[in-house]
């Protein structure tokens, strides 16, 4: 598998997650129970820091070898 490869693959992980984290925004919105709208808010945060890390990745892999890029340094050793 190539880079490119990878950030395509990371780029759509990462649409999949944010399709999951809307999906469960407008649960949370139509909850009138507020325990189980409470545990809705705690997955969207859980599931927050994963695509952030997903668009990072996507754009680090996809733009690796680019000279002009400057990697996050998060991501490097």
């Amino acid at each position: 598998m190539t880079l490119l490869e990878m950030s395509r693959a990371y780029w759509e992980s990462a649409e999949m997650i944010h399709a999951r984290v809307v999906e469960l925004r407008a649960l949370e919105r139509a909850q009138t129970d507020g325990e189980a709208a409470r545990r809705l808010r705690q997955r969207v945060a859980e599931l927050m820091p994963m695509w952030r890390e997903m668009r990072e990745l996507a754009t680090l892999t996809g733009r690796y070898y680019d000279r002009s890029y400057h990697k996050n340094e998060k991501y490097t050793i």
